[in-house]
């Protein structure tokens, strides 16, 4: 289980038709001979997704941007100055959309920190520590926190173990992640800090749910829209990051 994969403001549109969104004609993609069905069918998906588009058009390296945009619209997360760890980052999409929303780049009075991991190489962002490693290993969240040089207010884990085909053993993959990402967020968050991670649909299994209530003040799951209806991913979010003494 040592894969780890991303999908993944100012925000200036979504693309739901209501606003900005690239639409147009529905795009046919013919089987060409040596290419199967199925990649057939992601292409075609590819071609006719107004999020794959609107990501393309405004720079973000993934559609999964989105998802993250759409999260912290509703749970409000992400501001000028704070802190994030993004885990399972690559191709950068969140890590993009975290930079713009707590403003790395200096704009304005308070500048914030955006730290990414992944698995795999990944084109450097601005003003964004890339750590190239399995998040698993044991040295991964030390060299984090070394890397961040201070608590965070955000952790992000967009991470999942590569696909097996089997539900339950990609769940049980998957709900391993998310508890190892829990460990590290309980380590590095400050007080009122989000934590925000990747689960499958289900939910958090019983035992990781009440981890989590223990240590923050309200657990929530949610499917952002840009999450693709077929999909089994959703997410869990937690916020008022307490610890255990209370």
């Amino acid at each position: 289980m040592s894969g780890q994969r991303k999908g993944g403001s100012g925000h200036k549109g979504r693309p739901d038709g209501r606003s900005g969104g690239a639409r147009g004609l529905t795009v046919r993609v013919k089987t060409a001979k040596g290419r199967r069905t199925s990649s057939t069918r992601w292409l075609q998906r590819q071609l006719n997704d107004p999020y794959v588009a609107d990501a393309r058009r405004m720079g973000y390296r993934s559609r999964a941007a989105f998802k993250l945009i759409e999260l912290d619209d509703r749970f409000h997360f992400l501001s000028p100055g704070k802190r994030v760890v993004d885990l399972g980052a690559a191709p950068g999409g969140w890590s993009q959309v975290a930079a713009e929303r707590v403003r790395i780049d200096g704009a304005g009075k308070e500048k914030g920190v955006v730290v990414a991991l992944d698995i795999s190489e990944m084109e450097p962002i601005p003003n964004i520590p890339i750590l190239h490693q399995d998040f698993l290993d044991d040295d991964a969240p030390e060299k984090l926190k070394e890397i961040l040089g201070g608590p965070a207010d955000v952790v992000l884990s967009d991470m999942a173990a590569p696909a097996t085909g089997h539900q339950q053993t990609d769940h049980l993959r998957i709900i391993g992640l998310c508890e190892a990402a829990l460990a590290f967020a309980e380590e590095v968050l400050s007080p009122g800090g989000t934590f925000v991670a990747k689960v499958f649909q289900g939910g958090t299994e019983h035992g990781l749910l009440a981890e989590m209530k223990k240590l923050f003040t309200r657990v929530q799951h949610a499917k952002p829209p840009a999450s693709r209806k077929e999909s089994a991913e959703m997410y869990v979010v937690a916020t008022g990051f307490r610890g255990r003494g209370d």
